[in-house]
């Protein structure tokens, strides 16, 4: 990777040591992009602020992966593997596919994303020995596909709402995150009796239109509606159309909501979406680590962070602690390996990696899978139980 550049701090000669962060600068995600960058570039704004970290100042350097395509992930990752001075590459996704975790353990640089772990799981578990550089700061996705059921189920018996035929319509994007997580959702449904009265895949990418899907929803009325395309213009057209003609039916987003602009774009229409995380921040005061980070993410830009700008805080902090005690930046091997021991309080729980995939462990007393539902143009956490801040209300397009 070359010499590391020397820059003037103060009155003294500083190490400097570059950020590589891949982010969607442009295209349909790029919101979620904007928080990769601000995200890690607070956590160096703080640590050069201390003086850096065992001699070493931190600048970030970014790569345009556009719409996750795989030539433009090939060419964002080419271009920060050839630039200087870059140890660590953080990203909250760049492919869906994580292909590029093969590049990353080539170059053996150090590669932390938060993108669809199994994916990750899936390349790294062939070889846990071979990946040492790379680890997932996204815990296991499996309660994506099969937390959403009960969490149903359990608001209907608490009398929120009648569950009486149990039928539930599910629209995909055909892409690895979206498609993956459906998928999962329908065994999960028919293993608990449901009957899936739509099934629809739409083709990755902005989409101009739902309402021809949702007419077909409409003609068998489902008590639930779900839709895992994450991309947040989409979710917010499709629940802005949904709203023209409501069926009664409760209805689940994939991430989308998560992101700020998604309840930009849908003001009051979105009051009564549910949706879920697994690796949300959590901003609750029983965990102090995630009200810290949140706290600060806000004090420096003005409003509140998704899923990425606290996560991406996160994994350069993670890079920190492990350039703290190896001491040398371009020893990537070591700094992979430091990486992979992190145990402690994250902003999204409590983080520790399976060695055996590299992929943070879930659970509630690790990654929990969190529920909220937009009230009042704002998420609130309905669940789990240890980290809630509110109770489900009846979306005003339900009735009893």
């Amino acid at each position: 990777m070359g010499k590391i550049a020397r820059i003037m701090s103060g009155s003294a000669l500083a190490d400097l040591v570059k950020i590589g962060v891949l982010a969607p600068l442009t295209g349909p995600t790029a919101s979620d992009g904007e928080e990769f960058v601000k995200g890690v570039e607070l956590a160096v704004k703080e640590a050069n602020a201390n003086g850096g970290v065992a001699g070493y100042t931190f600048e970030v350097v970014t790569a345009d992966v556009v719409d996750h395509s795989a030539a433009n992930v090939s060419s964002a990752v080419e271009r920060l593997l050839s630039t200087d001075d870059i140890h660590i590459i953080l990203t909250g996704y760049a492919s869906l596919s994580l292909f590029e975790v093969e590049l990353m353990a080539e170059a053996n640089m150090p590669y932390i994303p938060a993108g669809p772990s199994p994916q990750f799981a899936a390349i790294v578990s062939k070889d846990p020995g071979a990946y040492d550089c790379c680890w997932s700061f996204t815990a296991d996705f499996k309660g994506y596909e099969t937390d959403v059921t009960p969490t149903i189920e359990a608001l209907a018996e608490a009398g929120h709402f009648e569950l009486t035929d149990r039928t539930v319509a599910i629209i995909s994007s055909d892409n690895p995150y979206s498609k993956t997580i459906s998928e999962g959702m329908k065994v999960a449904f028919e293993e608990s009796g449901w009957t899936i009265t739509t099934d629809e895949l739409v083709p990755f990418g902005p989409v101009s239109d739902w309402r021809s899907i949702l007419a077909r929803v409409r003609e068998n009325e489902p008590e639930v509606v779900i839709n895992t395309d994450y991309i947040p213009s989409n979710a917010a057209l499709f629940t802005n159309q949904f709203r023209e003609n409501p069926t009664n039916s409760v209805v689940f987003l994939q991430y989308a909501p998560l992101v700020p602009e998604f309840v930009e774009l849908t003001k009051e229409n979105s009051n009564g979406v549910l949706y879920n995380a697994i690796g949300a921040t959590l901003d609750v005061p029983k965990h102090p680590r995630g009200q810290e980070v949140a706290a600060a993410y806000r004090a420096e830009y003005g409003n509140s962070s998704g899923t990425y700008g606290t996560s991406l805080y996160e994994m350069a902090t993670i890079y920190f602690e492990a350039l703290e005690e190896v001491g040398d930046p371009t020893d990537h091997t070591a700094i992979g390996q430091a990486i992979g021991r992190t145990k402690r309080p994250v902003v999204s729980g409590f983080l520790e990696f399976d060695p055996e995939t590299h992929v943070a462990r879930q659970g509630n007393d690790n990654v929990p899978v969190t529920f909220f539902q937009i009230q009042d143009g704002k998420g609130v956490m309905i669940g789990p139980e240890k980290f809630k801040t509110g109770d489900f209300r009846r979306p005003d397009w339900m009735t009893q």
